[in-house]
């Protein structure tokens, strides 16, 4: 029997302009690139990790 996977939905809320070089390379890393952007991503330690670094740059909502 397999396990389902949770999927968290991340959306770019804030600009990476003015920001860290390695707090852009982790919205890069997401796959965000814009503004209002959504990424489907699976719930992992290393992407909570990731979403942790710039939570204040982005919404993440866990789907079931």
């Amino acid at each position: 029997m397999t396990k389902v996977q949770r999927m968290l939905k991340i959306t770019q809320v804030v600009s990476a302009i003015r920001r860290p070089q390695s707090q852009s390379q982790t919205l890069k890393g997401l796959g965000l690139k814009k503004l209002h952007q959504t990424r489907l991503l699976e719930d992992t330690a290393s992407i909570r990790g990731m979403i942790e670094k710039v939570k204040h740059l982005v919404i993440c909502e866990v789907l079931e």
